[in-house]
């Protein structure tokens, strides 16, 4: 069984990467982002949720060189360890590369399975999410997907009132807007806002690619609200009639924590909220780096290890 082609390696997601300013590559089937280290000549690749059967190790390395490249991140190959490639492919990158010591990408994620009838959807669920969405109609939450500027101004601004609210970090408001406009018109992104008369409760940005569809974005109202009239479980229960539609056979919710049982871990809750439509905890074989330069990846890494310390300080 070959790993599924995520959304973050294919050419129309790199082409958002690059309106946005970021430099981007294309070496082989690989997708890869270059990012200057400071003060110097040099550049760090990215490269999230690869394939490992995919790349072309002596044409990627030859290439970076040639980029003044020390190194290239594998940040979460998408493939589960729970699949029986997964050792394989871990031999791929323990023969060329050393483990990374962070991820940025989620190790894990829930996948929901989106095959069978709605009532079997609906009855993988939790009894308290099904119980949710009817009351979540009952008292006239209504769901529509965005179409306008303005459409998007709501998605944006509960995101940015959730991420205060939770203490994380976004993007600037050009990112999202800039996927949105550019994918939405291949079928590729959509918003959906659950509102109850005008007032928006809370959006999701949704991602489609090849047979999944992914959540790696949205925000809610603030608590009374969400209390009332259930928007999380309204917008996630039509995210997969959506997904369903447009031919997904699974629902990937871009992250969650590996550790079920440690309440008290921040994702804990949003993890759990997940779970509940269904799906199943999964676990990605470890980030890699190939090294190209030795002395220079090392001096970066220090840096950069000081950089994430600071940020966490200040969050």
């Amino acid at each position: 069984m070959q790993p599924i082609n995520h959304i973050v390696q294919s050419k129309e997601w790199t082409e958002t990467k690059a309106e946005y300013g970021t430099k981007t590559l294309n070496v082989g089937d690989v997708y890869l982002t270059l990012h200057m280290i400071p003060f110097t000549p040099y550049f760090v690749a990215y490269c999230p949720k690869v394939n490992p059967f995919s790349i072309d190790w002596e044409l990627l390395t030859a290439t970076l060189k040639g980029q003044r490249c020390v190194a290239v991140n594998f940040d979460v190959p998408n493939v589960a360890t729970d699949t029986t490639i997964a050792a394989e492919a871990q031999a791929i990158f323990v023969k060329r590369c050393v483990k990374s010591p962070k991820n940025t990408f989620a190790s894990h994620t829930i996948l929901i399975d989106l095959t069978g009838t709605e009532a079997e959807l609906l009855a993988r669920m939790h009894p308290k999410h099904r119980y949710n969405i009817k009351v979540a109609h009952s008292r006239g939450a209504g769901i529509r997907l965005a179409e306008t500027i303005e459409d998007f101004n709501i998605f944006y601004q509960l995101l940015e009132e959730t991420a205060v609210r939770e203490h994380y970090y976004i993007r600037s408001r050009n990112y999202y807007l800039n996927i949105w406009q550019m994918l939405k018109p291949k079928s590729m992104a959509e918003i959906i806002i659950c509102e109850h008369q005008g007032t928006p409760l809370g959006a999701w940005m949704l991602l489609f690619y090849e047979n999944t569809m992914y959540y790696p974005y949205g925000g809610s109202a603030e608590a009374g609200a969400r209390n009332k009239f259930f928007p999380g479980n309204l917008i996630g229960w039509e995210a997969m009639l959506l997904g369903r539609s447009r031919g997904c056979t699974v629902f990937d919710m871009w992250g969650a924590t590996g550790d079920l049982n440690n309440t008290s871990h921040p994702w804990w809750g949003f993890t759990n909220f997940k779970l509940k439509f269904g799906g199943r905890l999964v676990k990605f074989i470890d980030s890699y780096d190939l090294i190209l330069n030795k002395k220079i990846y090392s001096a970066f890494l220090l840096a950069n290890n000081i950089r994430w310390k600071i940020l966490r300080l200040i969050r």
